[in-house]
């Protein structure tokens, strides 16, 4: 589950973006990913379940202009709003992202490491509505999750774990897949967890 702020927002207040798990000084393979959508600087692009991801930094170096960045922790965006310069073009949002309501329609979705926490069919239902609400059509969905030999917990909570054929089949026909592939994230600390990323087109 992801719905409880409190615990993210306890992590945020007390670990460095160098102290948890899913740091990356660069986002490579989400940012190949968004390429591979052949997305331009007017597209609209969401990052759900963000956190303090440097994805964003990234994506204004790229010239993007149209970002939202959301996650429920106000601590996490602060750290992320913090780094870049206070007029920068994007739009900020603490929210429940199963209850959120998008102001889209965007081109890309993107989620690296959210969706997985969702162990529940409803909650992951709940996920796939909003996302077909925020996405319009023949825009692009970008979810990364662990890999079936990745962990099978992160923070303490379980999680769902993800093959091409597993996403695909979880997205249902209304989404066509388009890249899939393994990723080897190295933690700060030198481990190794292996995620699953997979393109996905929409429809329409």
């Amino acid at each position: 589950m992801i719905e409880d702020p409190t615990r993210w927002e306890s992590l945020y207040q007390n670990k460095t973006e160098a102290e948890t798990s899913w740091h990356e000084e660069r986002p490579q393979v989400s940012l190949d990913l968004i390429a591979a959508t052949g997305a331009t600087s007017d597209a609209a692009i969401v990052d759900v379940g963000a956190g303090a991801s440097r994805l964003v930094d990234c994506l204004l170096d790229q010239g993007f202009r149209r970002i939202t960045v959301l996650d429920l922790s106000e601590t996490a965006l602060a750290k992320a709003r913090a780094r870049l310069p206070a007029d920068a073009p994007v739009d900020w949002v603490v929210a429940n992202l199963l209850d959120w309501r998008p102001s889209g329609p965007f081109d890309i979705w993107h989620d690296r490491a959210a969706f997985h926490f969702l162990t529940g069919r409803a909650d992951q239902q709940a996920y796939l509505r909003v996302m077909d609400r925020a996405l319009a059509p023949g825009g692009h969905a970008i979810i990364g999750t662990f890999a079936p030999d990745g962990p099978e917990k992160c923070s303490g909570l379980p999680v769902a774990r993800y093959d091409a054929t597993r996403l695909a089949e979880r997205l249902g026909p209304g989404y066509r897949p388009i890249q899939s592939l393994m990723h080897d994230h190295r933690t700060p600390w030198g481990s190794e967890q292996r995620f699953h990323f997979g393109l996905f087109r929409k429809n329409g």
